[in-house]
């Protein structure tokens, strides 16, 4: 092996976390100008072309760390996401409605930083600190992805993230735009992770689903993903990526700047994101009515009933 190459090897060895004497140095925070300086002290200059290319040999290129890691698993997972393959499928084949549900990350409104680099003709001027005291208001983007149409709305809570506000973002969704995509539904069908506003073992949550499923005359079935496993939810990985990177950069000082932003999402796919502004104030800790488990129609399936159950409408008198 050449001497500069063995240095590295060396260098890399002894600047790296874990034990100097390890033979598998899996990666280094050094940079290359301080790796060359090192190698100068060892008797073997080398300028950075030369040290990318004994770097690439020895197989280390920059990389970031992803999340796909699992930091757990549900004995019922697999058996879970079975049974919603075989729902999806059940309920597209009949042409009712599949809705992949789930809330992004809530944003302050304000002269705020945010990731992401714009053309500008001015410095893009923000606050150095992001405390929420000096906000002007919040934004909860909450989706809604319709699978089979490829469309997705994204409905902008300025309040808090909510069992009610997500139940009236689908009821609004439905009354503004799923009546009309499917005039010959009967019911629908969501899928969720298990936590959150939706989250499987709130009370609260099916209490106010009962009430969107009276409302709309809609038999509401559910499926909540297991846990670990919230990155599966269609609305994950299809649309909120793009709606981020519609976002990437600009500076939130209005809830309406931030709705037109999110509009414009476009996919080559043919993926589109409608918006629509909720501001009305959602109360917190609520609990559900003390007759809530007499009175409430909620028909949990006989598999994995923490997962899957039903919110029956009022029948027609």
């Amino acid at each position: 092996m050449p001497l500069l190459e063995q240095n590295l090897i060396d260098v890399l060895r002894e600047h790296t976390a874990g034990d100097p004497m390890r033979l598998d140095v899996r990666w280094t925070n050094l940079s290359l100008k301080e790796m060359g300086r090192r190698l100068a002290e060892k008797g073997t200059p080398a300028g950075k072309r030369v040290l990318r290319q004994l770097l690439k040999k020895l197989g280390f290129v920059k990389r970031k760390a992803h999340k796909t890691l699992a930091m757990g698993s549900h004995p019922d997972r697999d058996a879970q996401f079975q049974n919603i393959a075989k729902l999806k499928q059940e309920f597209l084949d009949a042409g009712q409605p599949v809705l992949s549900i789930d809330t992004k990350k809530k944003e302050h409104l304000g002269t705020f930083y945010r990731d992401g680099k714009l053309y500008s003709r001015d410095e893009i001027r923000v606050y150095d600190h992001d405390f929420p005291s000096s906000a002007t208001g919040v934004v909860i983007p909450y989706g809604i992805y319709d699978l089979a149409a490829n469309k997705a709305h994204v409905t902008l809570g300025t309040s808090h993230d909510t069992s009610e506000f997500a139940c009236e973002c689908l009821a609004q969704w439905w009354t503004e735009h799923g009546r009309e995509q499917y005039p010959k539904a009967t019911k629908l069908l969501i899928l969720c992770d298990g936590g959150g506003s939706n989250a499987s073992n709130r009370h609260v949550f099916k209490e106010e689903l009962q009430r969107v499923a009276d409302r709309l005359g809609l038999e509401i079935r559910v499926a909540h993903y297991p846990p670990y496993c919230s990155k599966y939810n269609p609305i994950e990985h299809r649309v909120f990526p793009h709606v981020t990177r519609a976002c990437q950069g600009v500076v939130f000082e209005t809830v309406e700047l931030v709705s037109d932003l999110i509009s414009r999402t476009r996919t080559q796919t043919g993926l589109s994101v409608t918006t629509s502004i909720l501001d009305r104030a959602f109360e917190t800790g609520r609990k559900v009515a003390a007759n809530f488990h007499e009175t409430c129609r909620i028909l949990r399936d006989e598999l994995l009933p923490k997962w899957n159950y039903r919110a029956i409408p009022i029948p027609p008198s």
